[in-house]
């Protein structure tokens, strides 16, 4: 009987010991990268001409994607350009551009600036200058070959928000698939009626 509970224990350890290896090698995995820009970029010119518009670092090109969508609510036509830039070979379709109008209904494009380091609601999402924005990997991020699910930062938010990229062997480039990170947030405080 103490042979089989010693067998028994010394089984169990090893497990443990195992999943422990497993989760603390999956955590190093992860990490983060924080972009400054001083101003914003408002044509599709200005937003390829940024050093991280190279396309070669999925961190910069999941942040590019906030920068292009700044500038949705004052000029649809232009942020859609800039998207396009970021999606490369499959550029946005009718549904995804209606997809992101949809989440700004009801004057909700404060979630926009939500992702700026220093927007929370509190101050009704004004972001801090220069803009940063922080993107984020998980240990899974880079899961399935050729593709990424990163992450954006928001002060209205628990937990970050994923962006979906695919990386173009023939160049080494990344490129933006799905912009997820729109979902609705804590309202600012000047149009929260329970502040």
């Amino acid at each position: 009987m103490d042979k089989l509970v010693s067998d028994l224990l010394g089984g169990l350890g090893r497990l443990f010991k195992s999943k422990v290896g497993q989760t603390v090698s999956k955590a190093v995995g992860s990490k983060s990268k924080t972009f400054t820009f001083e101003t914003l970029p408002q044509t599709t010119d200005e937003l390829a001409g940024l050093p991280e518009a190279a396309l070669t670092d999925v961190y910069a090109v999941a942040a590019l994607s906030l920068l292009a969508l700044t500038r949705f609510d004052a000029n649809r036509q232009e942020s859609i350009s800039m998207l396009n830039f970021l999606k490369g070979p499959d550029p946005m379709s009718p549904m995804a551009t209606q997809q992101i109008a949809d989440r700004f209904m009801d004057g909700k494009f404060y979630i926009v600036n939500s992702f700026f380091e220093g927007a929370t609601p509190a101050n009704n999402y004004t972001p801090s200058k220069p803009y940063k924005v922080k993107v984020s990997s998980t240990p899974y991020s880079f899961d399935n070959e050729n593709w990424a699910v990163l992450y954006l930062h928001s002060g209205g938010a628990d937990s970050p928000r994923p962006v979906k990229l695919r990386k173009k062997p023939s160049t080494g480039q990344w490129f933006l698939v799905e912009i997820q990170y729109l979902a609705d947030i804590r309202p600012p405080v000047a149009t929260d009626k329970w502040a």
